[in-house]
């Protein structure tokens, strides 16, 4: 596994061993990059459901100005900074080792770029999902990107949420949600 493109390409990125964590194939990261190649510059990102930190590394190594990193393991979380390190992205990183309902439900601020990629077994993205959008949680053009198996649906959200677009690859899909921007009269 390896950052795709940006400062940090080519590197090698450390796994989790075991079965456990199931990282994002590089055909769907190369995917899900593509789609979002020109709304990653300048970004604050959250990488919930860490595991490796794949997605939120590539999201820095392509120019995103922060990311925090969110998973359960303590292993994880120190797979995280270990990578992050090897990268040289650990100055624009935050790593939390902590329940990731529990992180959403105290956060303050906003995110404008959100990958979501739980354990496939649980009901945690559909939860993730619902709460960043009752909570207000993705800033204005915020994109949330969320993988899960191709025959999962996905709940639509209510305005200023909408579904994107949805991307398959073999047996996984990756759903891409929107938040609309803050209108102003002029």
């Amino acid at each position: 596994m390896r950052v795709i493109t940006g400062t940090a390409r080519g590197r090698r990125l450390g796994e989790l061993k075991g079965q456990e964590t199931r990282p994002t194939t590089g055909k769907v990261k190369e995917g899900v990059f593509s789609a979002l190649q020109f709304d990653i510059e300048g970004r604050r990102a959250l990488d919930l459901f860490a595991g490796t930190g794949q997605m939120g590394i590539e999201a820095l190594s392509r120019g995103a100005a922060s990311c925090t990193f969110v998973d359960r393991r303590k292993d994880a979380a120190q797979l995280v900074r270990d990578n992050l390190a090897v990268c040289g992205l650990a100055d624009k990183a935050q790593v939390v080792c902590g329940d990731a309902m529990g992180f959403l439900s105290s956060l303050r601020g906003k995110y404008d770029l959100i990958f979501l990629d739980p354990p496939y077994a649980d009901d945690l993205l559909e939860r993730a999902v619902a709460h960043i959008a009752r909570f207000d949680i993705l800033a204005p053009r915020g994109i949330i990107v969320a993988e899960c198996p191709a025959e999962k649906t996905l709940p639509a959200l209510s305005a200023p949420y909408h579904i994107h677009r949805e991307y398959r690859y073999g047996k996984i899909k990756v759903t891409v949600y929107h938040r609309d921007g803050e209108e102003t009269n002029a």
